[in-house]
C-alpha cells in the first residue's frame, strides 16, 4: 500500500505533542486515545486492525489479531483529510518523555519497538509482530514475549519515556542495558537475555536478575524512563504516603499526645507551685 507522504512538528520539551500536517486526502493512524487535536477538515474512523490492509475480512483479522497479541488494542483510529486545504491532527505523549520520528525508509523500511512505545504513523506504515527467537529474551525480556514491529517506508513516531537516548552500534559491538530501556531497534541488531552474573548484585543491587544485551551493527532508542519503572514507584509512593499519612496521624496523634502529656505535666507543676 502506498505511503502518506505526511508531514510534521513536534511541539513541548518534557511532555510532547507531535503535529501532523495532512493534504487533502491523505490520512494518517494513531493508537487509541492518544489524539489531542484535529482541525477542521479532519475525519476520525476507527478501523479494525492497523488501517493499512486493502481490504478482505482476513486481512482485516489478521491484522487485528496481530495488534491484539502485542497487548493493544484491536481498533485503530485513521486521521483522514477530507477537506480541500491542508488540515492538522496532533497527538500526545501519554507520559513525560520525548518522541521519536523515525523516516522507516531510511533504516531499511522496518522497525521493532517496545509494544507500548507507538504513537502515531503515516498511513500505509503496517503495525505487525515481532518474536524474539531466543527463550532467554522471550521469558526475561521485561517487556514480554512479543515486540511490535512498523513496516513501510513513511514516517513513524514513537514515544521514549524521560530522555531520548540514540546510538548506532558497530558490527560486534554490544550494549548492555536494563530491559525496560529499551524502546526500539533495527531488526539487523541482535537482542537477547542475560543474566546480571552474581547472585548478590542479582538479589540486592536493585537492578533486576536480567539486562538486554543489544549487538550491532544497527541503531537503538533507549529511555530513562521506562512506564513499568515510573508506575511502580508511582504505586511505591502512593502506598508510602498512605502508610505515612496512617502513620504521621498516628505519630501527631502520639506526639501530640506526648507533647499534651507534657504541657500537662507543666500545668500540674505549675498548680503544685
Amino acid at each position: 500500500m502506498a505511503m502518506d507522504d505526511i508531514e510534521y512538528q513536534i511541539f513541548g520539551t518534557d511532555m510532547q505533542y507531535v503535529e501532523v500536517e495532512l493534504d487533502p486526502g491523505e490520512a494518517a493512524i494513531g493508537e487509541a486515545g492518544m489524539m489531542m487535536f484535529m482541525e477542521e477538515g479532519i475525519d476520525m474512523d476507527t478501523v479494525f486492525g492497523d488501517g493499512s490492509q486493502q481490504g478482505g475480512v482476513f486481512g482485516k483479522l489478521l491484522g487485528a489479531g496481530k495488534r491484539l497479541l502485542t497487548g493493544e488494542s484491536l481498533f485503530t483510529t485513521v486521521f483522514h483529510n477530507e477537506g480541500r486545504s491542508k488540515s492538522r491532527v496532533a497527538f500526545a505523549a501519554p507520559y513525560p518523555g520525548k518522541i521519536v520520528p523515525v523516516h522507516l525508509a531510511e533504516i531499511g523500511g522496518s522497525l521493532i519497538c517496545q509494544k507500548d512505545s507507538f504513537l502515531c504513523a503515516a498511513k500505509g506504515v503496517s503495525l505487525g509482530i515481532a518474536l524474539q527467537r531466543r527463550l532467554g529474551a522471550g521469558l526475561f525480556g521485561g517487556e514480554g514475549f512479543i515486540m511490535q514491529k512498523l513496516e513501510g517506508d513513511g514516517w513513524a513516531f514513537v514515544h521514549a519515556g524521560g530522555t531520548l537516548i540514540e546510538k548506532t552500534l558497530a558490527p560486534g559491538q554490544v550494549l548492555r542495558v536494563d530491559t525496560g530501556c529499551v524502546v526500539a531497534f533495527q531488526p539487523q541488531v541482535d537482542f537477547d537475555i542475560k543474566f546480571v552474573g552474581k547472585i548478590k548484585s542479582a538479589f540486592f543491587g536493585g537492578e533486576g536478575l536480567f539486562f538486554a544485551t543489544l549487538r550491532g551493527p544497527g541503531k537503538v532508542w533507549l529511555q530513562s524512563l521506562p512506564l513499568s519503572r515510573l508506575a511502580n514507584r508511582l504505586m511505591a509512593a502512593a502506598s508510602t504516603t498512605t502508610t505515612s499519612s496512617n502513620g504521621a496521624l498516628l505519630g501527631a496523634g502520639a506526639l501530640g499526645g506526648l507533647g499534651g502529656l507534657g504541657a500537662l505535666g507543666g500545668l500540674m507543676g505549675d498548680d503544685d507551685e
